[in-house]
């Protein structure tokens, strides 16, 4: 049902393509948006976004492990940023087949180090638990899955057919705006994260993407894949902040637990967004775990 969505104007199409910053590849969903870095050096590192905010959150990472010697892989999730919106179940299968063919079509055969934020947690320890041959090491920023996420009234009434619908195609664009103010601790920085946010949305099948992601199984409890991650012989590191309200930080004991010998890192006033708002507490980290 597409008449709702008012505001999505725009088409991703072939002149787009060649227009935007960045690369394309065709997978057999279709064309992923993506942009590598140092691409003959010899550790490579994969970076996996969340829920609804595209490639460019990972920017601090990105630069930094670049500037350091890594060739480093990002890339829109199907459904965000300038990656193509098929009409598919957009559950964790689906996202981790979309990495799985990503790195085949660019092939990329050795282990990477991978990295998951929020939903690209759960998404990144679906990829490991299927293909634990291809994964050296495992990092989670405020990982979705320890636990449901907090539902409100919105999101419960978006997971009903056609009332979502049109409850997306009226309200949903202000709606996914408004909420990005919540990842943040420090308000300075809501401005000009939601410019870069909001031209996503205006592309024809935006809307139905996530609304797919929200009534399949994303956004639920992934300890299971967790546990199976967990018995893997590979580094894991988990980064938390303090006071994110979006994947709230009591889910990491549960997340901990189910990943023995985790290395667990807190970053104290920090929202869901800690590699983005405190990358100079956050890289360090992440150079001494790549490194280790």
């Amino acid at each position: 049902m597409s008449f709702p969505y008012i505001h999505e104007k725009k088409v991703i199409d072939n002149a787009l393509r060649e227009n935007v910053e960045g690369d394309f590849v065709l997978l057999p969903s279709g064309y992923t948006h993506y942009e590598i870095s140092n691409p003959t050096a010899i550790e490579t590192v994969v970076l996996v976004h969340g829920f609804s905010v595209p490639m460019f959150i990972w920017e601090p990472t990105f630069r930094f492990l670049t500037e350091n010697g890594y060739r480093v892989l990002r890339y829109d999730l199907f459904g965000r940023g300038y990656s193509d919106r098929p009409k598919a179940k957009y559950n964790l299968d689906f996202f981790a087949a979309q990495l799985h063919d990503l790195l085949n079509a660019l092939n990329i055969t050795e282990p990477i180090n991978l990295f998951g934020l929020s939903m690209g947690g759960p998404i990144t320890a679906t990829f490991t638990a299927q293909h634990p041959e291809r994964v050296k090491k495992l990092a989670l920023f405020d990982p979705a899955g320890g636990d449901e996420i907090p539902r409100s009234l919105t999101l419960k009434l978006m997971e009903i057919p056609l009332l979502g619908e049109l409850m997306m195609g009226l309200f949903g664009k202000q709606s996914l705006i408004k909420g990005i103010a919540a990842d943040f601790y420090d308000e300075e920085l809501i401005a000009y994260f939601t410019k870069r946010y909001a031209p996503q949305l205006d592309y024809q099948g935006f809307g139905r993407a996530i609304l797919m992601t929200i009534r399949n199984d994303a956004l639920r409890n992934a300890l299971p894949t967790y546990r199976k991650v967990g018995e893997l012989e590979i580094p894991k590191l988990l980064v938390w902040g303090r006071d994110d309200q979006t994947v709230p930080y009591d889910q990491a004991a549960k997340v901990v637990a189910s990943l023995p010998g985790v290395r667990f890192e807190t970053i104290q006033n920090s929202g869901h967004i800690p590699h983005y708002e405190d990358a100079d507490q956050v890289n360090p980290i992440i150079l001494d775990f790549l490194k280790s």
